[in-house]
């Protein structure tokens, strides 16, 4: 099959797109920057001062200098107690330069983000975290479910179709 300068140049005008997007990536930004952008889903550049822990298990990436006073310091990374399973050991974090993905939500007079999962450290998103209100009166030990869907419901009452008092006679085998 002899070479196709059309045909090849054809395919690299199809293929050459994909090549450009696929190392697009949205940069990190610094804490400073993070805290004005309130309720965006974004990546976070930070060195790890400090990892604090509460007596009630809820533990803080301290991204500010020890020279920053805490009246000060406009930014904060949590990791709530139930999510100690799926975030691990954060102490490894200390003393180290880190790269957090996340959206940031206000916190107390101040910017943060959740850190819900270790995967956000690798720009993945956080642990899905199901609506309370879309799931209201749901009990787990109960078998019906949290929704009421249409679609789930005992099927019978005014269906358009499929309905039983349309018989259909078989012909044939």
């Amino acid at each position: 099959m002899p070479f196709n300068l059309a045909r090849a140049f054809a395919m690299f005008l199809v293929c050459a797109p994909g090549v450009a997007f696929a190392g697009k990536s949205t940069p990190c930004v610094t804490a400073e920057q993070a805290a004005k952008m309130l309720n965006k889903n974004v990546c976070i550049s930070a060195h790890v001062y400090d990892v604090v822990q509460l007596s009630d298990g809820m533990r803080f990436l301290d991204v500010c200098s020890p020279q920053t006073p805490d009246s000060d310091c406009r930014f904060t990374i949590v990791s709530l107690w139930e999510d100690r399973g799926t975030v691990g050991e954060l102490n490894k974090y200390r003393d180290q330069n880190v790269e957090v993905r996340g959206i940031v939500q206000p916190m107390h007079g101040r910017a943060g983000m959740v850190l819900s999962h270790a995967r956000q450290f690798y720009g993945g998103p956080p642990k899905f975290k199901p609506n309370p209100l879309l799931a209201h009166g749901f009990n787990a030990e109960e078998s019906r479910v949290p929704i009421r869907d249409p679609n789930l419901r005992a099927q019978g009452g005014r269906r358009a179709f499929m309905n039983s008092r349309d018989q259909e006679t078989r012909t044939g085998k």
